[in-house]
């Protein structure tokens, strides 16, 4: 990278240990303990099928609850680049600053009203129809939480690096247990045990298109809710009731985009990662799309993907303008908890 943009990157970075420093504790121990071992592997720059220095790991890992300790009332830097300083949520100007340098920044309030920052080598950039795709490589700064994708207005960030992490800690997650589930599957679909760095290669390769589809979705769900999905969210505290708003909304981005192109194709290793990344709280809202894995597996026939598919982009498109109606007309967290507890699909 360009040394005369050290201070950028540094900048960038105490940004997002801000962010940690603020949220690291949301996670229960366990992904905790998982996400710092990746982060620590990221940092220092460690290969994904090397061991790492269990020792080295926890003297980093105290001093960087340390560091985060003195970081906690501390505000968020402006960016330093071409001459100015900039709002450091302002991705449009950041990038469009940054464009002759090859890089690509991406500022966001994620889940639980989580800030999220990265900077990355640009890999590519391209766009279709009314979608501005960045497809980052190599990343130079970032968070804890590192999100494989991110949608503002109708730029999506897709981050082959985080992405490819995340496959990692579900991987590792997995190899704990070794239980017979779709991650389990997806796995059986390459070739690790052999070649972890090969088949994990293949496997982000495999599914940059597939979480691509996912946040076009998220911009054509974004043209049926409008801001008010968003502004709702923004008043709604950490619970149960923010999970399953978030539920809702993701399923009917995938009923948009993801789902037909997944049953169009039909590769089982994208079925399987597909089912395999969905939350507890998308299980309990989709006993159907759960079924119809269930009949698949058997069966190898899509008819009931395809049953519940025909029905999923109304009923979540409704239940979603339902849900707005009600916050608007002052519901009660409860009401909208039971309004959606009330319709799952």
């Amino acid at each position: 990278m360009d040394p005369t943009l050290t201070p950028l990157l540094a900048a960038v970075q105490k940004n997002c240990n801000i962010a940690d420093a603020l949220h690291a504790g949301d996670y229960t121990l366990c992904v905790y303990l998982l996400k710092m071992r990746e982060y620590f592997r990221w940092e220092k720059g460690y290969t994904f099928s090397t061991p790492l220095p269990r020792a080295d790991v926890g003297n980093w890992l105290k001093e960087r609850e340390q560091q985060w300790e003195a970081l906690e009332n501390v505000d968020f830097e402006r960016l330093p680049v071409a001459g100015d300083e900039l709002d450091p949520f302002d991705s449009e100007a950041l990038n469009s600053a940054l464009k002759p340098y090859g890089l690509v920044y991406s500022a966001g309030i994620g889940q639980g009203g989580r800030p999220h920052f990265f900077l990355a080598r640009l890999e590519h950039r391209q766009v279709e129809n009314e979608f501005t795709v960045y497809i980052a490589a190599e990343e130079f700064a970032r968070d804890l939480a590192a999100p494989p994708a991110m949608t503002l207005g109708n730029t999506i960030f897709v981050r082959r690096e985080s992405l490819r992490r995340m496959i990692w800690e579900k991987i590792e997650e997995w190899r704990w247990n070794q239980l017979e589930n779709p991650m389990g599957r997806a796995i059986a679909c390459y070739d690790f045990g052999v070649d972890d760095d090969h088949a994990l290669a293949r496997m982000t390769d495999d599914q940059i298109p597939n979480l691509l589809l996912h946040e076009i979705g998220e911009v054509m769900a974004g043209k049926i809710f409008g801001t008010a999905w968003e502004d709702m969210l923004a008043e709604i505290p950490r619970s149960r009731t923010e999970l399953a708003l978030r539920a809702v909304r993701d399923h009917c981005a995938d009923s948009l985009s993801t789902l037909p192109t997944l049953l169009a194709t039909g590769n089982p290793a994208n079925i399987h990662f597909f089912m395999a990344t969905l939350t507890n709280m998308r299980k309990a809202l989709a006993p159907k799309l759960i079924r119809a894995y269930d009949r698949w597996l058997v069966t190898q026939c899509l008819d009931d993907f395809d049953d519940y598919a025909s029905h999923a982009r109304t009923h979540w498109a409704d239940l979603g303008r339902e849900i707005l109606q009600t916050h608007n007309e002052g519901g009660s967290l409860n009401s909208l908890q039971t309004l959606i507890d009330a319709n799952p699909l």
